[in-house]
């Protein structure tokens, strides 16, 4: 829902439970802002907007201030004492999960909302002591900017559609993704969901999405298969992040030390007495290709492939950014 539809919506909803009596289609016209002055636009929209607020469970009741209506046009109204929650109690440990919620999502894109839930418990006579001892100190880490468009995405069933770059490509593919849901693990997040072009489900790392995250057909169109994990989905499957790997690279003699003490076993190699040959062990990519380009030419990676490219794609990444800079970082 865009910002500008929100405030519109919030607007009719307090302008409809402020009024005692019934205000008619042209009153709410003038009253809120943000309805277009076109006749035939405004009678869409304010019909849209009536049906989206039924959705949300707001109670919208239709009438008029005559008896019998007298030829009165039909009014619209929200009774405060059908719109009001009851009161809210918790136990002393409901109230402290609330607050660690909120300590969770500080620094995340969820912030905002986090802090305006427990002021409106406060108001209500809710204690919610956010620094209340809890012993540990928890964040969530949403930088990735793929994140609040999938999360949106998840909440309101909605496929989408973006570019993904996949360990060891150097190119961007579209994907099209129903979501089910999005996960974190290991300080990296990802989406679980079906993917259509695969015809299966698929997990995908949010930080490969490459570009904005779109979307792909109408909310309420993705059903979430009955009995699905998405956590199971995201942590069983077979990925290099979490199963260690064996890489064999060539190190140049005298040179290279930091690969030398990782390596499980370094070996001359048989055709070239300047170079050694190692084994070294590792899990991800993604961290390990910029370690091992760190020592530019003293180092070659034989295998796998997808290291070796995405080793290589560092390099290159490097050299281009400094192509024109040398004196920030000139590569010899």
């Amino acid at each position: 829902m865009s910002r500008r539809k929100t405030e519109r919506l919030l607007n009719l909803v307090v302008c409809l439970l402020a009024t005692r009596r019934y205000l008619t289609a042209e009153q709410i016209r003038r009253a809120v802002p943000g309805y277009p002055d076109s006749d035939e636009a405004f009678k869409r929209m304010f019909e849209r907007d009536k049906e989206e607020l039924r959705e949300l469970g707001v109670p919208l009741e239709v009438g008029s201030d005559l008896q019998g209506g007298g030829g009165e046009e039909i009014g619209y109204r929200i009774p405060p004492q059908a719109y009001e929650l009851p009161d809210i109690h918790l136990t002393p440990d409901e109230a402290a999960v609330l607050g660690l919620a909120a300590r969770v999502w500080q620094r995340a894109s969820m912030a905002e909302a986090a802090s305006g839930a427990l002021l409106k418990l406060r108001a209500a006579g809710v204690e919610t002591d956010v620094s209340a001892a809890v012993g540990i100190e928890p964040r969530v880490n949403t930088h990735d900017p793929a994140f609040p468009a999938l999360w949106e995405a998840v909440r309101d069933g909605r496929p989408v559609a973006f570019g993904y770059q996949g360990i060891g490509r150097t190119s961007v593919a579209r994907r099209h993704l129903e979501p089910w849901g999005v996960v974190s693990r290991r300080g990296r997040w990802y989406v679980v969901g079906f993917d259509r072009d695969r015809e299966e489900q698929r997990v995908f790392r949010l930080s490969r999405i490459v570009g904005e995250v779109a979307a792909d057909g109408p909310a309420g169109s993705v059903t979430v298969p009955d009995g699905v994990d998405v956590r199971r989905i995201a942590f069983d499957r077979d990925d290099p992040v979490s199963e260690p790997r064996p890489a064999v690279v060539r190190l140049r003699r005298g040179a290279a030390q930091g690969p030398r003490r990782w390596a499980r076993d370094v070996r001359p190699a048989g055709d070239d007495p300047g170079w050694d040959e190692a084994t070294l062990t590792f899990r991800d990519v993604e961290r390990f290709a910029p370690y091992l380009a760190r020592f530019a030419d003293d180092v070659v990676v034989l295998d796998p492939p997808d290291l070796r490219e995405a080793v290589i794609q560092h390099l290159k990444s490097v050299l281009a950014g400094t192509a024109g800079h040398p004196e920030k970082g000139e590569v010899r």
